[in-house]
């Protein structure tokens, strides 16, 4: 039994399948990360294929973002009450059910269904599949490393759904980036039925709180919709604006509900621990700048420098590297030996010297000069910030409450993503019209022309990464401010049950 067994009551020894199952949990990680860029590139086939309108097109990335974002803390809550195992695969399969219809849609609202479908069951599937290795890893050095991997692919899969969505888009079809989904899910949820065993005692048998669940995923919807809408039709459209309106009273009525029902859907003592609350802000932070940037990037090397979709993904290959390296290597190695926040606070400062780098791009910047080493950076630093904060979002917990916080942590990354795209691709489209009305009577030529037009798009993605590189830098200050844990590998999960109210500090080491 490991030391952390021994010292927290009531523990259990740890799970002799523990390795392998974070492989199929990993490996269904990856699957969801992967399918949030991976359809962003087939996108222009689909709408060509499926005679998809361009004001339609959107909704082809929308739905799966609302039933996603909107339906986590719900999935969370299921995790605890039906149990984390179930929850997983039942999420598993119906992630290859939805893809598959997807990849076989032949009408735009056959298509929009399937995306939706997938993040129906997306929002079932991710926080599961944290909260298993919540409970699952206890040991400090384990849960490090289980973290790490964890991390690195959280971090990292985004980037290689890139590559793969360019090699399969440019030398199969669009399909298969939805078909690609199914192998992935079958494996994970044959693997994880067979091999996951989760701990006695920590499932939450409370009576589900509907209005909890009806005023979330109502507040989330708006808050997510409200941002794409913020991106095509501006901040100012009326829409836009009720929307926003609506999910701020929604999402207030929605903490007062659960700061007097006896079984809340997200009880408050998950997000109101200094250092949860800091994990989820920081980490939401980051996350606003790092969508952005990946949208940008694919837009100037594909549109400026002429890349390939199959190029294009290899060229953040240096991303992943560092992302893997400062998970695996950096923060797993020093997350025993140092608090959290002075891996997180420093991480995300060095991803925003990264992003500054981002920031001086021209139309001639050389990618080995410039680009590299800013992905290398990017990579490095929320790598080294990705691992501590996917381990310090359980901090404390009780077992049963596992499954709401791995989805606060969902939900943090969703909503930061929308709000990234949204926000940074106005800031975008406002600097480059405002460069291109200033420059273009310059332009006595075509050729002249042409040259303003793409000197304006850098502009514009240089205004919006100028932003970025501020949100990391408020993330570090975050992270370094509000959490004040020790070790985060220390951070356990409480070992109480099922009908303990308050949380129990775990006595290995003192925070």
């Amino acid at each position: 039994m490991s030391e952390t067994a021994r010292n927290v009551p009531g523990a259990a020894a740890p799970d002799a399948n523990r390795w392998r199952a974070l492989i199929f949990i990993a490996l269904a990680q990856l699957m969801v990360v992967l399918d949030a860029t991976i359809v962003n590139i087939a996108l222009p086939h689909v709408k060509q294929d499926l005679d998809i309108t361009v004001a339609n097109s959107q909704w082809v990335v929308t739905a799966y973002a609302l039933a996603f974002g909107g339906l986590l803390l719900f999935g969370g809550r299921i995790a605890d009450l039906w149990g984390r195992k179930r929850a997983f695969v039942i999420g598993l399969t119906g992630f290859a059910a939805a893809s598959a219809i997807g990849g076989a849609a032949q009408s735009q609202a056959m298509m929009f269904g399937a995306r939706a479908l997938q993040g129906v069951f997306g929002a079932l599937l991710a926080p599961a599949a944290l909260s298993l290795l919540a409970v699952m890893f206890t040991d400090a050095k384990e849960r490090a490393k289980a973290f790490g991997i964890y991390g690195a692919i959280a971090g990292g899969g985004g980037a290689v759904g890139l590559i793969l969505g360019g090699f399969l888009t440019e030398y199969l079809n669009w399909r298969w980036t939805f078909y690609v989904n199914i192998p992935f899910a079958v494996v994970a949820a044959a693997g994880a039925y067979l091999v996951i065993r989760e701990p006695e005692g920590g499932r939450n048998r409370s009576p589900l709180d509907i209005p909890g669940v009806v005023l979330s995923t109502l507040g989330l919807v708006s808050l997510v919709y409200g941002f794409t809408r913020a991106a095509s039709d501006g901040w100012s459209d009326a829409l836009t604006v009720g929307l926003f309106v609506a999910s701020a009273l929604l999402l207030l009525a929605f903490v007062i509900t659960e700061s007097r029902v006896k079984a809340p859907l997200l009880p408050l003592r998950v997000i109101t621990d200094r250092n949860r609350g800091g994990v989820y802000l920081s980490l939401g932070l980051a996350i606003i700048a790092m969508f952005g940037t990946f949208l940008f990037m694919t837009y100037y090397l594909q549109t400026i420098k002429g890349y390939s979709p199959v190029k294009t993904g290899f060229a953040f290959l240096p991303m992943i590297a560092g992302m893997i390296t400062g998970s695996t290597q950096i923060g797993a190695r020093l997350m025993n030996r140092v608090p959290a926040r002075l891996l997180m606070g420093p991480g995300f400062f060095v991803a925003a010297i990264g992003m500054f780098l981002l920031a001086q791009l021209e139309i001639g910047s050389s990618y080995a000069s410039l680009v590299l080493p800013a992905m290398l950076l990017l990579g490095l630093g929320m790598g080294s910030a990705f691992m501590p904060a996917m381990s310090l979002a359980t901090h404390g917990v009780q077992p049963r409450d596992a499954g709401v916080a791995s989805a606060m942590v969902n939900t943090s990354q969703q909503v930061g993503g929308a709000i990234g795209t949204a926000l940074l691709s106005t800031i975008a489209a406002s600097a480059t019209t405002s460069y291109i009305k200033d420059h273009i009577a310059t332009a006595a030529t075509k050729r002249q022309g042409e040259l303003v037009q793409a000197q304006g798009m850098v502009h514009g993605y240089v205004s919006a990464i100028w932003f970025a590189v501020g949100i990391l830098v408020a993330a570090s200050a975050a992270a370094l401010t509000l959490i004040n844990a020790g070790r985060p590998a220390a951070a356990q999960v409480a070992a109480s049950g099922e009908g303990v109210e308050d949380e129990v500090p775990v006595p290995v080491i003192a925070h």
